[in-house]
Order: structure tokens, then sequence, then C-alpha cells
């Protein structure tokens, strides 16, 4: 079990890093960020696999919750990442462009506060998953 747990810790480093990295595009390059998007929904079969990594990345936070500091929040996180998944493959790909086209259109103050929101995400996902947990934390995750 106990390498089950730091597998699942460092995929969720992995997932943090990554989330990380959309931040730092985003800010440094809200362009690059958008083109990067249109990019994966450019076809019905890429917006669909781009849904299902992030909807494995939430469980991913959600099951390495159990053994970050501040297990609840990630959960939380996670939670969010599921449901960012689920609620773009409801709504569909014509849905997910429109909003994406009209982002577009806002200045991109916008899309850098989106984007500073995903850096200090991921921040957080990083040190709530590096970070070992204390007693009392324990006892909630459990």
């Amino acid at each position: 079990m106990l390498g089950n747990r730091k597998d699942l810790r460092l995929a969720a480093l992995l997932v943090a890093l990554f989330t990380i990295g959309v931040g730092v595009v985003g800010i440094v390059s809200p362009d690059g960020g958008t083109t990067l998007r249109r990019l994966y929904y450019a076809t019905p079969g890429r917006f669909y696999t781009a849904g299902a990594i992030r909807l494995a990345m939430g469980l991913v936070l959600i099951l390495a919750a159990l053994s970050a500091s501040w297990p609840r929040t990630l959960r939380v996180l996670g939670a969010l990442m599921c449901l960012q998944a689920l609620v773009a493959t409801f709504l569909g790909l014509e849905h997910a462009r429109a909003i994406m086209e009209w982002e577009g259109m806002q200045r991109t103050a916008l899309l850098r506060a989106g984007a500073v929101v995903a850096l200090a995400s991921g921040a957080f996902m990083a040190f709530a998953v590096t970070k070992s947990p204390s007693a009392g934390q324990r006892k909630v995750a459990h």
C-alpha cells in the first residue's frame, strides 16, 4: 500500500506541474495558450480526449489526497477538475468553442487572470503532495 500512495503522490505532483505549466504559458503568452486550446477543440476526438485527461487528473488528486497535507482542499480541487471535464463533455464541443471565442474577444487580462488561478492552484497542489501531513491532518484525511 505504501508504494501505491507514493505512486499517487508522484502522479499528483505531475498533475501539479502540468497545471503550473499551463498557468505560466497563460501568463507569459495568453494568445499562445488560446492557440493550444484551439488545437484540442479542433476535432471531437481531441476535445473528448482532453476531457478524459482532465477527469483522470482530477481523480488522481482525489486519490492522492489521502496521503497529502491539506487533504480536503486537494479533494475539492480534484472534484473541480472532474466537474470541469464532465460539464464540458455534457455541454459539448460547440458550446466550448463559443466560450473560448468569447474569452478571445475579452482583453488579455481575463486570460491572464485564469492563468494566475491555474498557477496558484498548481503551486498549492505541489505543496500539498510534497509536504508530509501532520498527525492531525492524517486523522482528517481518513
